[in-house]
């Protein structure tokens, strides 16, 4: 903790990386609205909390209906469509980015998502304390700027990250972020977002994190259900479903951008993996990601 301590040392409480949006401080005008429904690659952590009434995201062109006690999460480089407000929606969003989740004084390892589910369903009791936290934390950044000691935030931070993490793992071992292979399975996800369009076969990966072929696929196979291939293919077929829908880009201008250099075999592999042709992706106009 000293070193902890040591960091956050004549840092201003309006320094930290954190913004945290509710009812008390809510959606923006209609118009301005509009101009961010654009769907965008976060780079921060995000949680939304709905205390009462129902509201859809799509994280990753998956949607996600959330109502009273259900929580959602996402993690840095997801790509997040933010939904139109609806009606009689209380709510607490939070997002976060990594210097401040290392200046706290523990690790969460519900934040890497090793169960693959990305919401949270919280009981009765633990939904109270979850609300109070982030009622507190809403106030501290609503109504006490600049006034409040930058270890009491972070200590509240901790606090709702220590509930979250319980639920989630609710009835199940919590995993250990020290151990090897989740690390491994951290830094492999690392490399498919630095490395997406460049394409590298799996040996390479492999190498580059000092693991057999054999081993990271059994490392990527126990944390994402699936072969480090197909999780790479995944994610360059949802980096490609965004591109359609959101930009004026062409099919073959997007095989090329994404690392490919016959289109025709893009688009093969589009449709293999989809489900869809890449043709059916090409611009939607509603953007209210209901």
């Amino acid at each position: 903790m000293k070193e902890q301590k040591g960091k956050q040392e004549g840092l201003q409480h309006d320094e930290l990386g954190i913004k945290i949006r509710s009812n008390d401080n809510p959606y923006l005008s209609a118009d301005l609205q509009k101009k961010l429904l654009q769907p965008r690659k976060l780079s921060s952590y995000f949680i939304v909390l709905i205390e009462s009434g129902t509201i859809t995201y799509n994280i990753d062109l998956q949607d996600f209906t959330l109502t009273d006690g259900h929580l959602l999460f996402a993690m840095p480089n997801q790509l997040l469509t933010p939904p139109a407000k609806t009606d009689n929606l209380k709510y607490f969003k939070l997002l976060f980015d990594e210097n401040t989740l290392a200046l706290l004084p523990q690790q969460f390892s519900f934040l890497v998502n090793p169960l693959n589910a990305q919401t949270i369903v919280l009981d009765s009791a633990v939904k109270e304390r979850v609300i109070k936290v982030f009622g507190i934390l809403n106030q501290l950044f609503l109504l006490d700027k600049q006034e409040t000691d930058t270890e009491i935030i972070l200590a509240y931070l901790n606090t709702l990250l220590s509930e979250l993490n319980s639920a989630y793992f609710k009835n199940r071992e919590p995993v250990n972020l020290l151990n090897t292979n989740l690390s491994k399975f951290i830094e492999f996800k690392l490399v498919v977002e630095t490395s997406l369009t460049e394409q590298p076969s799996i040996n390479a990966i492999a190498e580059k994190l000092a693991l057999s072929t054999n081993s990271l696929y059994r490392i990527v196979k126990e944390y994402s259900g699936t072969s480090p291939k197909d999780y790479f293919i995944n994610r360059l077929m949802t980096e490609a479903q965004r591109k359609l829908r959101y930009s004026n880009t062409s099919i073959k201008d997007l095989a090329y951008e994404l690392g490919f250099n016959d289109p025709d075999y893009f688009s093969r592999l589009f449709k293999k993996s989809t489900g869809k042709s890449a043709s059916d992706f090409l611009p939607r106009q509603d953007l209210s990601g209901e």
